[in-house]
């Protein structure tokens, strides 16, 4: 845990102190400054046991200077561990001198007012915390599915996170927000006694109450119990039903895509020939809608922009922006593309920023994972997708793996475990020839959830003509 030092008056210094320090320090024409507070606790468990438990805090300072010339703004964007005011002093002067360095920005603007600008929150208020506490209803469960896996001879794999982080945005043009992020997720492996059979279930939680380990170790039972029998099938196309979970991830890889300078610029799925977007044409299913909001119940996110940095997907001139409820598709129309003020005046499409969740919902799409698998003749569910990576822009092609639990499918039966494979789809092509969806819950996929992106709600999905390339000896 990190120790934030006391200041000359022997107060702790606060995140807030240290955004207004650095303000009133900077020489530069604009600033802004976003102090990030992240707090958590984490649980860690192999063969079944409790191997480490901890609690952390990590305090961040980001600095945007904005340099005025002949020629423009430049910017110099710098982010440190900084826990006192000299520490983030330092971080200010390197900020400074990489916007000296700088050439002018091409996605200059103004600055935004507080009257532009998001909802500010309380920016007196402390940061939020978590801790150990988080898991005093959590734990006694978990041990108690601990003994029942090994009363069934199953091992358990597994890690458990709750992160609380506090960001206070302040600017030289009167910006002073504020909010606060509630993330967790529980992610478990669960392997026969031999460890020849393996199945993998997560999931994402704001605060950890609603997350039930006992009902996972269930689930993995059962999973473990249809590896029972398994047999090999070769590379080919099949008809395959996806959990949300593996749903999740190949949606983020359709949002992240969405950059609207690189659709008008003909480098991606949403280009259209000869030029433009495709935004106004219908791109997927008509029963498809695509959305993100900020308030969303279970996975709400930041009300308003935070950038450190300038991409095709974001500037650090839009710092507060206010985000609210935006479709990226709408009834199979491509609606919306991830666009900055810059982007917007490049493409003509209106700026529509990141927001930090996504909702894939189905018109029609009714039960779960199971119901869908009922109604399959013959072809395999699919639990978990992972190291997937792109291989054509332009179709939005994907590669990856199969991993922990790929199964046969009989008669609407599941009748054994079969090997892992490499896959090759579109998950833009998917969203437009899937015949049947269920209803849409939060969702966590494995590749994308952990690290980078935890807040989706997604249906199950049953995909026809499925591409698998090759076997794959991954397990």
């Amino acid at each position: 845990m990190t120790t934030v030092p006391t200041g000359p008056t022997g107060s702790a210094t606060r995140p807030q102190d240290l955004a207004e320090h650095v303000l009133a320090a900077s020489a530069t024409t604009g600033c802004v400054v976003v102090v990030s507070d992240a707090r958590g606790a984490h649980l860690r468990w192999a063969n079944t046991t409790l191997t480490t438990n901890g609690a952390s805090r990590r305090l961040t300072v980001t600095v945007v200077a904005l340099v005025e010339s002949d020629g423009g703004t430049s910017v110099g964007s710098v982010t440190g561990s900084a826990t006192t005011r000299e520490q983030a002093e330092e971080v200010l002067r390197a900020a400074e001198a990489a916007a000296a360095q700088a050439g002018p920005a091409e996605d200059a603007n103004p600055l935004l007012t507080p009257e532009q600008a998001g909802p500010a929150g309380d920016w007196e208020a402390a940061p939020a915390t978590t801790g150990p506490e988080t898991y005093a209803g959590l734990a006694p469960a978990l041990g108690r599915a601990f003994a029942t896996a090994s009363a069934g001879e199953r091992v358990l794999y597994g890690f458990v996170n709750h992160e609380v982080e506090t960001t206070y945005l302040a600017s030289s043009s009167g910006l002073r927000l504020r909010h606060e992020q509630p993330t967790g997720h529980l992610g478990c492996t669960g392997k026969s006694a031999d460890l020849g059979r393996s199945a993998w279930v997560g999931v994402a939680s704001r605060d950890l109450t609603d997350v039930d380990p006992e009902a996972i170790e269930a689930e993995l039972a059962q999973r473990l119990a249809w590896a029972e029998r398994s047999v090999d099938l070769p590379a080919g196309r099949y008809d395959v039903v996806l959990p949300p979970s593996a749903v999740a991830d190949l949606m983020v890889d359709v949002y992240w895509g969405a950059g609207a300078r690189d659709a008008h610029e003909g480098g991606s799925v949403y280009s259209r020939r000869g030029g433009g977007t495709r935004v106004g044409e219908q791109v997927v299913d008509p029963r498809v809608t695509l959305r993100s909001d900020p308030a969303a119940p279970g996975i709400s996110s930041a009300p308003f922009v935070t950038a450190s940095a300038s991409g095709n997907l974001s500037s650090v001139f839009d710092n507060g922006m206010p985000l609210g409820p935006t479709d990226w598709i709408r009834d199979g129309v491509l609606t919306s593309l991830l666009g900055t003020r810059h982007t917007s005046a490049l493409t003509g499409l209106a700026t529509t920023p990141y927001v930090d969740n996504l909702v894939l919902e189905v018109e029609g799409g009714t039960g779960d994972t199971a119901d869908l698998v009922a109604g399959v003749e013959r072809g395999l569910l699919l639990t978990c997708l992972w190291y997937i990576r792109e291989v054509d822009p332009q179709r939005m092609l994907l590669t990856g793996l199969t991993r922990d639990g790929v199964y046969l499918v009989e008669d609407g039966e599941i009748t054994a475990a079969v090997n892992n494979f490499r896959w090759n789809e579109s998950p833009v092509e998917i969203l437009g020839r899937f015949t049947h969806a269920s209803a849409t819950r939060q969702s966590f996929g494995r590749e994308w959830g952990d690290d980078y992106f935890s807040r989706t709600a997604t249906p199950a999905l049953r995909v026809p003509d499925f591409t698998m390339s090759s076997v794959s000896q991954a397990r």
